[in-house]
């Protein structure tokens, strides 16, 4: 049997390559066939807004995948499973969006079909792969792995990206499934090589520790029980709240730097791959500074959250404030510095995530991944809704463009302070402390 724990650096390095595999096709489906239906087809920016809202309304079902793969007692059948309905999901967005172009209706019932199979997919593969990780992985590179993980995921997004970027040029309805297939199916295909024996199974098909019970009751029961866990159902709220405040600025950044800075959109496209260079090095940080021997009382998990949503917050007040001043304002330089902040607080937050999801009554990891993972999706659908809605209300009461955004980046600040105030409360009666938690690079021992 594969014990609890047990996991070495190849063996997350492994599920990392299944990260960026899951990154690889959500970043076709929900950037690059988004903007194909808006400029190329001249469709309603609200048709791609709605099947990428219902991507997100698909993921409420998470605690109940992460209850079936802990009633199963394996998670890679999930992993599996999820990352082929999203495979399909993907080649069958991109069909219906080369269908749109010669009959609009029935491209649009299979790209519904599709978002659907994508949404599910998402939620499944990624539930239990986060609860493989934080069943397997020893509390000492939980921290590590978390880093390690979400910066493979956005090594997804960026290679991805590129290279499907220079694939689609010159651009036609075929050239796009051509691409869309062929990055989920390699996709899919790299899912398979990297799970190979990354779970490994007993003669009764076990991978819990022999200690673990079994789980029983209907999965209603075990959601009840998990709610009723104070730190399991304070965390969701937390999750909530803090990626509320995340995905609110997403959908106004680039307007922002466009009405009040005067950038052009590649200059405000450039901006927003500044914003992703800063989450990746805030990331970064969290892992580094954790692991260094001789800093290795730097802070907790908890700490690195409280003050990446405080540091957040001052950078959005400091955006609200450049907005006002205008002109010669260092915008890049803001905008990085709220990249870094939310990334410290975001990889922190996903190590406690691990932590926590094995704290509690009964074996039920897969039901509080779960839950936290609702939470940050239905956070995700609302939050790009609610701050461009935020943005409308603004700028029909106040007159001034920057004010406006002011106004609605402060309101977002306000969120991530909220949020610090419910973390400070979260793992008073664990351990935290990076001494345990931190990055160590051994040899890889799987």
């Amino acid at each position: 049997m594969s014990p609890a724990g047990s996991l070495g650096w190849l063996g997350i390095l492994r599920l990392g390559l299944v990260q960026t595999a899951l990154g690889a096709i959500v970043v076709l489906t929900t950037s690059t066939i988004n903007r194909i239906m808006v400029v190329e087809l001249a469709l309603p920016a609200m048709l791609p807004g709605a099947l990428v809202a219902l991507h997100y309304a698909l993921q409420v079902l998470r605690p109940r995948w992460g209850y079936g793969s802990d009633k199963g007692r394996r998670r890679t059948p999930w992993i599996v499973g999820g990352m082929a309905a999203l495979a399909l999901g993907g080649l069958g967005a991109a069909v219906a969006t080369a269908w749109m172009a010669s009959n609009l209706l029935a491209g649009i019932a299979l790209a519904t079909g599709a978002f659907v199979l994508i949404g599910g997919g998402v939620g499944a593969a990624g539930t239990a792969l986060l609860t493989l990780l934080a069943t397997q992985v020893p509390a000492r590179r939980r921290a590590a792995a978390a880093t390690l993980v979400w910066m493979m995921m956005i090594a997804g997004f960026v290679i991805t990206a590129m290279l499907a970027g220079h694939f689609l040029d010159p651009f036609s309805p075929r050239r796009l499934v051509l691409v869309s297939g062929t990055v989920s199916g390699l996709a899919f295909l790299l899912t398979l090589l990297a799970l190979a024996g990354v779970e490994r199974t007993g003669a009764r098909g076990d991978t819990l520790a022999p200690s673990q019970p079994r789980v029983d009751g209907s999965f209603r029961e075990a959601l009840e029980q998990v709610w009723a866990e104070p730190e399991a159902r304070r965390f969701a709220i937390f999750v909530f709240v803090s990626m509320l405040a995340y995905s609110a600025q997403d959908l106004i950044l680039e307007p922002f730097a466009g009405t009040v800075f005067g950038l052009t959109p590649g200059q405000s496209t450039q901006l927003a791959g500044v914003q992703h260079a800063g989450v990746f090095v805030g990331m970064l940080l969290v892992g580094v500074l954790g692991s260094a021997a001789r800093q290795r009382r730097i802070g907790s998990l908890q700490t690195w959250i409280v003050g990446g949503c405080i540091a957040s917050a001052l950078a959005l007040a400091n955006l609200a404030f450049g907005g006002l001043i205008g002109g010669g304002w260092p915008l890049q330089p803001s905008v990085f510095a709220l990249g870094v902040a939310n990334g410290a607080f975001a990889v922190a937050a996903i190590g406690s995530m691990m932590r926590l999801a094995t704290k509690g009554a009964g074996s039920r990891e897969g039901v509080r991944m779960g839950l936290w993972g609702a939470a940050q999706a239905v956070a995700f659908g609302l939050g790009g809704f609610l701050g461009t809605a935020a943005i409308d209300l603004a700028r029909l009461t106040i007159a001034s463009p920057a004010a406006a955004y002011a106004t609605v980046f402060l309101a977002e600040g306000l969120l991530f302070l909220v949020a610090a105030h419910l973390a400070i409360g979260l793992g008073r009666k664990t351990e935290t402390d990076f001494k345990t938690t931190g990055v160590s690079m051994p040899a890889a021992s799987q």
